[in-house]
């Protein structure tokens, strides 16, 4: 997915005159098209996040897109105080990617996972938060984040995602993607997870449980109606995501129910339990330990629906 977002932003770039890229050492390997392409829009702050921050602020405050881009958690809650007064307060149009959203770093531990950015992200003001779940979403979600003006976070995969959608998909900044359609129950998920999420949907529907799939790709702002609309057609909301289960996807997928009065339906959220994700080993062992794979994810629907 890292590629395809670097492949989409050099295509806009070209075009585009305003977009800088502001890197903290980081991205070897993917950003060299941009850096031989535009050396005077790349700008390598060193291992400074800070710095970085600021300067994209700068560049976005003289009338152009700066991209912040770095791994995991690195460009965002060691640099959320910059985020918060410079980004933010001052509306600047800044792009902050991060690499490898979730446990996509799972061998490297608790300092290479980004586990709690969406409830971070998603309480900051003025700030667009994304989370595409496929190549398909990422590149669109790329072209749409650069056409918005102001402040938005997008969650990048790592590498070697699979699709959860058959082609290109229309990707609006705020409209949720319905991936199958289902009566029984609506599987609401967000971010590279999504794979799972599909799986499990067809599992359940061997069974004869027939579950709307959705794709919640932009956390905010939210996609209430479709929350609200798969509640009251189905009857029951399962969310998934590969985020604490404090703040995430879960918890505004919540406030949207609750807000439209819609508490008496079933309602579970899967996400990581409310720890340090301690534990060592890739992303699919994760995954599978913390049960947010397809046999998981099938298991809570089916004890959702009893």
């Amino acid at each position: 997915m890292r590629k395809a977002f670097n492949q989409e932003l050099l295509k806009i770039a070209e075009k585009d005159p305003r977009v800088y890229m502001v890197l903290a050492d980081i991205g070897y390997g993917e950003i060299e098209g941009f850096a031989n392409a535009f050396p005077e829009r790349f700008i390598n702050c060193g291992v400074a996040e800070q710095n970085m921050t600021g300067v994209a602020c700068g560049i976005a405050m003289e009338g152009n897109i700066a991209i912040t881009y770095s791994i995991a958690n690195f460009p965002t809650l060691r640099c959320l105080e910059q985020i918060r007064n410079d980004v933010c307060y001052h509306n600047a149009n800044v792009k902050i990617i991060i690499i490898g959203g979730g446990m996509a770093y799972g061998p490297l531990g608790i300092s290479h996972h980004s586990t709690e950015d969406l409830a971070i992200m998603r309480a900051l003001p003025n700030m667009v938060v994304l989370a595409p779940c496929d190549l398909h979403e990422a590149r669109s979600a790329t072209h749409a984040m650069m056409l918005y003006t102001g402040p938005v976070y997008y969650r990048c995969g790592y590498k070697n995602e699979k699709d959860v959608h058959p082609g290109p998909v229309k990707f609006e900044i705020g409209k949720a993607i319905t991936v199958r359609d289902g009566k029984d129950a609506a599987i609401i998920f967000c971010g590279t997870v999504g794979y799972e999420a599909k799986l499990a949907a067809e599992q359940l529907a061997e069974s004869g449980i027939n579950c709307r799939l959705i794709s919640m790709h932009t956390i905010k702002p939210i996609d209430r109606e479709a929350i609200c609309r798969a509640a009251r057609e189905t009857g029951a909301i399962i969310t998934v995501e590969e985020h604490n289960i404090c703040g995430g996807l879960g918890s505004a997928a919540a406030e949207a129910l609750m807000d439209e009065g819609l508490g008496n339906i079933k309602f579970k959220r899967l996400a990581l339990p409310d720890v340090n994700v301690t534990a060592i080993g890739d992303q699919d062992w994760l995954r599978t330990y913390y049960k947010l794979d397809a046999p998981g994810i099938a298991e809570a629907v089916k004890g959702v629906l009893k």
